[in-house]
């Protein structure tokens, strides 16, 4: 990964790349992750997980995103078209916003199955409205800011680069949250389980929850840190950073989601929910007798 040369005519000391764009890093993850995103497409069918849908859409993004990146790898040492750069940045840029707006639905989904709403200090349905919407605010605003921090004119640039700090922001102050309502949630269940939680194999996936949380909530500070030093930076100017706490902890998030799979909660609550519907069936008809 040697240093390139290439600036932006028009945005001062501005590089797309300062350096130029390793081809086989992005060939290896442009197949770790439509690997990875294949799997979750199966899993999401077959399942019938559709609150997954977000997080199989974001594996499609990081698949974008890294295809931007071979594209840009083989125009190097430059000068790099404006199109590849700009998709690949917004793309890896939203992808985990996608990633969190499921994991946030998948909290619901377990308090559901263990009909333990009062074991959480805010309503089950506003704990999935409440994170889903800051999610949404996240992903425009890095989107947004994604697409005017490619612009050749410095003034838009820097815009760019403030709405992408902003957002970025708010999707770690709402994953924080989220964090402490989940662990809060199983501090109470631990200390007072109910009936469903001595037999339903709810603790891995508040694990997997939680392991994949840290992984974005990581990726999220470094990119902060990235863009707060801005195009002239350490993270920025190294190509590495975004390949070891980027790439490589989103493949590892959707690793774990496609080992310990939601789709098996989403079974359970279906087959609830069909039982109490049997059951009031079974009521109104013994009544109507």
């Amino acid at each position: 990964m040697s240093n390139s040369t290439s600036t932006d005519s028009g945005n001062s000391g501005f590089q797309k790349y300062p350096y130029d764009p390793s081809e086989a890093a992005a060939i290896i993850f442009t197949v770790l992750f439509a690997l990875t995103t294949s799997l979750h497409a199966f899993q999401l069918i077959s399942k019938r997980t559709w609150f997954m849908i977000p997080f199989f859409i974001g594996g499609i993004l990081e698949i974008v995103g890294y295809i931007g990146r071979v594209i840009a790898a083989t125009e190097a040492p430059g000068p790099y078209e404006t199109g590849p750069y700009i998709v690949q940045t917004i793309t890896l840029l939203v992808a985990p916003a996608l990633f969190a707006a499921s994991i946030y639905m998948q909290l619901g989904r377990i308090v559901l199955m263990l009909k333990a709403d009062d074991k959480l200090f805010i309503r089950r349905t506003w704990v999935t409205k409440i994170f889903v919407a800051g999610d949404v605010a996240s992903f425009l605003l890095q989107a947004a800011g994604g697409g005017l921090s490619a612009s050749d004119d410095s003034n838009t640039s820097k815009l760019g680069k403030d709405i992408i700090i902003v957002g970025l922001f708010v999707q770690i102050v709402f994953f924080g949250l989220f964090v402490v309502v989940a662990a809060l949630f199983n501090i109470r269940l631990n200390k007072n389980p109910t009936p469903s939680a001595h037999t339903l194999p709810w603790k891995k996936h508040m694990y997997t929850l939680y392991a994949v949380s840290i992984l974005i909530f990581v990726r999220s500070i470094v990119r902060v840190v990235e863009f707060i030093q801005g195009f002239e930076g350490y993270i920025y100017s190294h190509e590495v950073f975004l390949y070891v706490f980027d790439a490589t902890m989103m493949f590892i998030a959707m690793g774990i989601m496609n080992v310990v799979h939601p789709g098996e909660v989403a079974v359970i609550v279906r087959g609830q929910l069909q039982g109490e519907k049997d059951v009031e069936s079974g009521s109104e008809l013994v009544e109507s007798r």
